[in-house]
């Protein structure tokens, strides 16, 4: 009987931690850091249908959203999604935030910051 119990409190744990909903999930290929990374997970993150495409990019044979150096700012990580325009900063760890990484995170205590803190400014 604990067994079930386990897994089912284990499915229900991954389908909150998943970002997208499961029709827009599949496996797929991208560019991180200068390699090829294949896996299954949200679609708009995977640009690539297979590693042998995703090598391709990375050869130059197709443009690589990621290329320019300044994409993504403060050392946020540059990934190559499907959707327009083609890549998504990842902020998380840098102190900052919005599209390109270039909103400083507020501080804890920051009566002058409106809105919802931001989840890349979450520290754990």
């Amino acid at each position: 009987m604990r067994g079930p119990i386990l897994l089912l409190l284990l499915v229900v744990t991954v389908l909150q931690i998943e970002a997208c909903e499961v029709e827009k999930m599949g496996n797929g290929c991208r560019i991180t850091s200068g390699q090829c990374a294949c896996g299954y997970g949200c679609k708009s993150e995977y640009r690539y249908a297979t590693l042998e495409e995703c090598k391709l990019a990375l050869n130059g044979r197709r443009r690589n959203a990621c290329h320019s150096q300044t994409r993504c700012l403060h050392g946020g990580t540059c990934l190559q999604i499907t959707a327009n325009p083609e890549y998504k900063c990842l902020c998380e760890g840098t102190g900052y935030f919005g599209y390109r990484c270039e909103k400083a995170c507020p501080g804890r205590d920051n009566p002058n910051y409106k809105g919802p803190f931001p989840l890349e400014c979450v520290v754990i």
